[in-house]
């Protein structure tokens, strides 16, 4: 089962790593991984899509509580939340097929970056599906690139991730 957590985090080094290598230790493949900061210059807020068990996502969230420098962790829910990912793709283009391939763009609402004599470069949002049902329209024109930024995840409603925030009673302490 896909998971999307997120974790807010002190916007120091290293926090990032100590985050990631929780996951790694466990045996979590990571699907996807964005990173930035906040409203709030002191935090970042990482976002990570991951597979695995219910019961095991629990275990996680308790273990990424227990680091120092995580102010909050966020279990979002499919339902409850707003998944988007960024993603461009350079698509081979000539005055044959140039038309064509825009009317794809424009029925996913694909911006046009960059135009050349034989390239087209486009840039989509939204979640996984949409930019594979994107890219399979795309693909006998010939795709040269793809590249795809990680997935964010945002709560809808009121709810934020620092009505989540806690205070470690352990923060700024020596734990070894």
């Amino acid at each position: 089962m896909k998971h999307a957590l997120s974790v807010l985090v002190n916007n120091q080094p290293g926090v990032l790593l100590r985050v990631v290598s929780m996951f790694s230790r466990r045996a979590f493949n990571i699907d996807s991984l964005s990173v930035g900061i906040t409203e709030s210059p002191k935090y970042s807020r990482i976002t990570i899509f991951f597979s695995g068990e219910v019961h095991i996502v629990d275990q996680m969230i308790k273990q990424l509580g227990k680091i120092p420098d995580v102010a909050a962790v966020q279990l979002h829910k499919p339902e409850d939340a707003v998944y988007r990912g960024m993603t461009l793709i350079k698509v081979k283009s000539s005055a044959n097929n140039r038309l064509d391939i825009l009317k794809i763009a424009e029925l996913f609402r694909a911006r046009v970056i960059d135009v050349q004599a034989t390239t087209l470069i486009f840039e989509i949002t939204g979640q996984d599906e949409k930019v594979l049902a994107f890219t399979r329209l795309l693909d006998p024109y010939g795709i040269l690139e793809i590249i795809r930024t990680g997935q964010i995840a945002l709560e809808r409603g009121e709810q934020t991730i620092t009505s989540n925030k806690k205070k470690n009673s352990f923060y700024g302490k020596n734990m070894l």
